[in-house]
């Protein structure tokens, strides 16, 4: 493998790496807290973002008792209202908790081990793409839209096969490889008293 460039996880004993290590992390309870922490946080976020108009006027700054305005917020959450189908609220929420370990790794990492610039950059590209994808194609696309038009990136984002889907994938995708670079960076350390493997 060349110099400089990121690993992948390729076999099985990668991903037994990666669930072992995130396993050990969130063994500690502080970090367990930060976990669950982050995963609401960032699945507060992903509701929010979508409803910019809703959550500034109603929850934040309506006048409607406080009991009322966290019932509205509530409503906005897969599952419990209906803004979501199954497919979006399951993958929502997958993204969610991935959210909640890997910023729970890395804070475990950058307070044990020093964390490296490519796996803090990794998370952040996560929870954006999270963010993005949160939504439905009208909502994620339109957002990346005005982004990528920068780029030359036309409005055929807006014609996404799986209907915006494809944001929360690739958030997904970018949320296990900073957890593996993450976990990787920890080869070969200790977590809560346990060698991490090598």
């Amino acid at each position: 493998m060349a110099r400089g460039l990121a690993r992948l996880p390729t076999g099985r004993s990668d991903w037994r790496l990666m669930a072992r290590t995130a396993r050990l992390v969130l063994s500690v309870p502080t970090y367990a807290v930060v976990a669950v922490v982050a995963t609401v946080a960032a699945l507060t976020l992903f509701v929010a973002s979508l409803n910019v108009p809703l959550v500034s006027s109603v929850v934040v700054g309506g006048s409607l008792p406080l009991a009322n305005r966290l019932r509205v917020l509530l409503e906005l959450y897969p599952f419990v209202g209906t803004s979501f189908g199954t497919a979006q609220g399951v993958l929502l929420l997958v993204v969610a908790a991935l959210s909640g370990v890997d910023v729970s790794m890395a804070v475990y990492h950058l307070r044990e081990h020093g964390l490296s610039l490519q796996t803090g950059g990794t998370s952040l590209a996560g929870v954006v793409l999270g963010t993005l994808g949160a939504g439905c194609a009208a909502c994620g696309s339109a957002v990346l839209l005005g982004v990528a038009s920068l780029l030359g990136v036309g409005s055929s984002l807006l014609f996404l096969p799986l209907d915006g889907l494809e944001f929360a994938l690739g958030a997904l995708v970018v949320l296990l490889l900073s957890i593996y670079w993450l976990a990787d960076g920890m080869r070969g350390g200790r977590v809560a008293g346990c060698p991490v493997d090598v």
